[in-house]
């Protein structure tokens, strides 16, 4: 196995807002990838969607092929991947990191380690990468580049002490960081001459050339015109296109070992190209596949359905569509009595939910309703066997039910000292387990076990403003563990809302259901007859409130007269009333729903 020794694959790791995406357009900028017209007044260039911009996160990774001449005089092909910060598309991270061998590692001067950079950069070092440091934003006022390199040492312990000082935004010793992603980060391995064996990185479609599947060829050549097999699926294709970015589309006759590119195969479905894949040559194929990577999984789940009933066949092809450039967006149809059709859908996490929620109603302008998020619950029956759950409308009957199980996580929050006190309290709140707390520099880091039906709700939000804005919070999944939990109904006028039912562990279920039945008799409009909103646990009512009636005044016309004439019309009035009750129906305002779903006291 030869090194190819003029090639660098590296990707960019950094917290959220530590400028990966700005370091990668100077990279663009400074090797010729795009002239200075091209990126005139465009930011963060590979940051393609409008939500990547207007909210500045990065969600795909991108990928960008670059051409280097080296102060040695050699010229070098760089392929840069820049990979998102946030927590809910680390999968996203971990496909990028599969493809390359090295990393630059990005660290706001100002801002120092956070949570997140934690995550990627032992993401990075369990796929064996060499790493970079590089501080950014070091023309700040704020920054402090000798304490935050000292930092890196002590927190991840890596050596930062020739870590790259640079400002993203200004051009600042970006120079430097080309020079030492050439002398610093290895060359790729791979053979020429043996058999085709390619990671599939990622895939997504294209209107017009069908499915565009992002490649790394590990050994052999994958050439325009060659048979190619998706060893996952048993699939074979014949091979249309074959090229690279630029980040513009350019198109070659073929992708040597070590390089990174793309191609089109009149593949329909970006389902049948499965992230992790191995691709080999049809003819003679590869007898190992290369270690993929764990499919994304999902972990919470909540309800979709649309304002308007007429919308659900609109909902669906949208659905279907967004599916094709997001593998780990799962659904399925359900119905609901409340809410008509909709669809039960799978998310990696609540950003993931709120941005696939946004883009469904910006991309194919829908109106839609989300029940409660919710986790997958397992639980064991009396007669031995074991279910999955997700939805707690499913939830079978107490008496067949021998223990229920929920997710718990492992949650690293690094946050200043003067916060450190509500962060605790947050947490002891909501049923954490302290494991440790150890402090880097004037901050702490705590880990918290923590079950994730807690945080699924509103976690990150109270993180947020217990702390001013200044924690920053990764998780990942640990295991099952099992709990009290207990099913909460929301019953309008006697009868159960389905949409608003939930599983809650026993001693939050009053404060809960309190909260819920309170905000619920706000959001009611008043009807003729009274309205009692409860909130119970099977057969037992924890909380109640009443929406009292609209009540027209049938005394008025009573001038004089004896008391028992006034009495009798009141009665005729609360007889008419108990009768409206009984066959009335109770119209909630879809406000209401989504007023409801948003209580967390």
């Amino acid at each position: 196995m030869t090194t190819v020794p003029n090639i660098r694959n590296f990707s960019i790791v950094a917290h959220i807002d530590h400028g990966k995406s700005t370091l990668a357009d100077r990279l663009i900028q400074m090797t010729g990838g795009l002239s200075d017209r091209e990126m005139a007044g465009k930011e963060q260039v590979l940051d393609s969607m409008d939500i990547e911009r207007e909210r500045g996160i990065t969600i795909k990774a991108q990928t960008v092929r670059l051409s280097y001449r080296a102060k040695d005089g050699k010229d070098y092909i760089f392929n840069l991947m820049d990979t998102p910060g946030h927590v809910d598309f680390a999968y996203e991270v971990s496909r990028s990191l599969a493809a390359c061998e090295g990393s630059l590692l990005v660290v706001d001067a100002s801002q120092g380690v956070e949570a997140q950079t934690l995550a990627n950069v032992y993401q990075a070092l369990d796929n064996n990468h060499e790493i970079v440091p590089v501080l950014n934003k070091v023309d700040l006022p704020a920054a402090e580049p000798e304490k935050i390199k000292q930092q890196i040492e002590d927190v991840i312990g890596i050596d930062a002490s020739d870590a790259v000082m640079i400002s993203a935004k200004t051009g600042l010793g970006v120079p430097d960081v080309l020079e030492a992603i050439v002398t610093r980060l290895p060359p790729p391995k791979g053979d020429r001459d043996a058999t085709l064996k390619a990671l599939l990185v990622d895939s997504w479609y294209d209107v017009y050339l069908g499915v565009v599947v992002l490649i790394r060829v590990v050994d052999g050549v994958m050439k325009k015109g060659s048979r190619v097999r998706m060893m996952g699926t048993g699939a074979a294709y014949d091979v249309e296109r074959v090229g690279f970015f630029t980040p513009k589309m350019q198109q070659v006759d073929e992708l040597g070992p070590g390089e990174i590119g793309f191609i089109t195969a009149a593949i329909k479905e970006v389902a049948d190209t499965r992230v992790g894949d191995t691709i080999t040559d049809d003819r003679k194929p590869v007898t190992e596949m290369l270690p993929g990577f764990k499919p994304a999984i999902p972990v919470v789940f909540c309800g979709l359905f649309p304002v308007d009933a007429d919308d659900f066949e609109t909902l669906r092809a949208a659905m279907g569509k967004l599916r094709l450039n997001d593998a780990s967006f799962s659904f399925e149809m359900e119905t609901s009595a409340a809410l008509g059709f909709g669809f039960r859908c799978g998310f990696l996490g609540l950003l993931h939910l709120e941005i696939i929620q946004e883009r469904l109603s910006r991309e194919f302008d829908l109106n839609l309703i989300a029940t409660a998020p919710s986790v997958i619950y397992k639980m064991k029956l009396t007669d031995g066997t074991e279910i999955e759950i997700h939805n707690p409308v499913d939830m079978p009957d107490v008496v067949k039910i021998a223990e229920i199980d929920e997710p718990w996580i492992e949650a690293t929050i690094l946050t200043p000292d003067e916060y450190l006190g509500s962060v605790l309290k947050l947490c002891q709140d909501r049923r954490g387990a302290q494991k440790e707390l150890t402090y880097v520099g004037s901050r702490a880091m705590v880990k918290y076990d923590l079950p994730l039906n807690e945080v699924v709700f509103d976690f990150y939000d109270r993180l947020k403003s217990v702390s001013k804005g200044y924690a920053s919070f990764d998780y990942h999944l640990t295991d099952y563990k099992p709990a009290d939990l207990v099913k909460m109904q929301i019953l309008v006028n006697a009868e159960p809302v389905d949409a608003l039912s939930m599983l809650v562990h026993r001693t939050r279920a009053e404060g809960r259901g309190r909260a819920m039945v309170e905000k619920m008799k706000e959001l009611i409009p008043p009807h003729m007859f009274q309205i009692p909103i409860q909130a119970a646990i099977g057969g037992k009512v924890i909380a109640r409130e009443t929406v009292r009636a609209l009540r027209k005044d049938v005394t008025a016309k009573c001038y004089g007269g004896d008391i028992t004439r006034k009495r009798k019309l009141l009665e005729k009035q609360k007889e008419g009333k108990k009768k409206m009750r009984q066959f009335g129906k109770v119209d909630i305002p879809q406000e209401a729903f989504i007023a409801a779903l948003k209580v967390d006291s």
